[in-house]
């Protein structure tokens, strides 16, 4: 799903090209529609949805097998362990796929997710683009990334060693409050520059340019 045109592109684009030439630092953004299918987190809701309700028909057997037998003619009748034990794995089963189903479904999907499962998948994505595209990329290691992924509503900013150590991440703080600030009126490519160009200030403090620095790395957003 592409959230930006050509010309918003450019303008997250621009805004990094213009960053690094006041820094020897590279700054490699990338837009995420998801960090994580999260089906591993689904299976868990699926079979707590089977669980419960085997344990509501083994708490209340009663209603269920009223139920059972008014839809097969209304006559009661022993029930066999057999059809006990059928009837507690096909309640199971559909409660499952009912529950498999509805999570189909993007948007109660995402709302059900718990935040520190969001938090740790976006964090755990932005690093393996980091390593990908930018850690120990450059000459001097200066590469940093922002990360932003839409379906989470998390942002990452992950830096290469040298920066780290001379930049504690609460710096950052800053503009991933200008980036969501942006972000969350609906402007993504303005937020997405807004915190390129917090962290370029950030950086030409620690890493100002030199006379020698090349662009070692694109300047163009990354939409995946």
């Amino acid at each position: 799903m592409a959230y930006l045109n050509e010309a918003q592109h450019k303008i997250v684009s621009d805004a990094v090209a213009a960053a690094e030439l006041t820094t020897s630092g590279e700054i490699v953004t990338v837009l995420a529609d998801r960090s994580d299918g999260y089906t591993d987190v689904v299976m868990v809701y699926a079979a707590a949805g089977a669980f419960t309700m085997m344990s509501l028909f083994a708490l209340f057997p009663a209603p269920f097998m009223g139920l059972w037998d008014s839809l097969i003619g209304g006559w009661m009748h022993e029930w066999t362990t057999g059809e006990l034990a059928s009837m507690t794995i096909g309640l199971g089963l559909l409660a499952f796929t009912i529950t498999w189903l509805k999570f189909l479904y993007e948007p109660l999907k995402f709302f059900a997710i718990p935040g520190p499962v969001k938090t740790a998948r976006v964090h755990g994505q932005a690093i393996k683009h980091f390593k990908v595209g930018a850690e120990a990329r450059t000459h001097g290691r200066t590469g940093i990334l922002i990360y932003l992924s839409m379906r989470e509503h998390r942002a990452e900013i992950i830096a290469d060693r040298p920066i780290a150590e001379k930049v504690p991440a609460d710096v950052w703080g800053e503009a991933m409050v200008d980036m969501l600030h942006h972000i969350k009126e609906g402007d993504i490519a303005e937020g997405m520059a807004a915190g390129v160009r917090d962290v370029g200030i950030v950086l030409s403090e620690h890493f100002p340019r030199a006379d020698d620095d090349e662009n070692e790395l694109p300047d163009r957003l990354i939409e995946v």
